[in-house]
């Protein structure tokens, strides 16, 4: 039996989500903890394509994008502690309830999404997690999302 799997560099990343440049929203993810929790980390930087239209002079990472980027760990998390590699998993948002913005996210910061799934099991279709994003240890964000997983062939 093979060590649990307890963080992912974006080479794993990419073989377990199908997103690419712009909407690959997770650098890292570490501590990962089976399908229990894990922390993503994404590196916000002045080059994405949002921050041209969002806002001009301001640039500030729309809230959907963090949410997604809460999202991204989730799946990588339960993805790699599962060993779906091969991009066989698909994710689908299904609910976000008590989504909550605290503070703006920047080019420079470093966004970290604590992530913990509240419902869901191995071979389970529907689970259901929930997100908190920091930035320096102080919230951005946080949301308890529902999702579909959609293991494929």
């Amino acid at each position: 039996m093979s060590d649990p799997v307890t963080e992912a560099d974006i080479h794993l990343i990419q073989k377990i989500l199908p997103h690419r440049y712009p909407f690959l929203l997770v650098d890292k993810v570490h501590s990962i903890n089976g399908t229990a929790s894990a922390i993503g980390i994404k590196n916000v930087t002045m080059n994405e394509p949002h921050f041209q239209g969002h806002f001009p002079g301001n640039p500030i990472m729309p809230g959907v994008t963090i949410v997604e980027a809460m999202a991204q760990t989730t799946a990588v998390m339960v993805g790699a502690s599962l060993g779906l590699t091969e991009g066989n998993l698909l994710v689908y948002f299904m609910a976000i309830d008590g989504c909550k913005f605290r503070r703006k996210v920047v080019p420079g910061d470093v966004l970290e999404m604590h992530v913990e799934t509240t419902r869901g099991k191995p071979g389970g279709k529907v689970w259901r997690f929930k997100g908190v994003a920091r930035v320096e240890g102080e919230m951005a964000a946080e949301a308890e999302f529902t999702a579909m997983m959609d293991m494929q062939d």
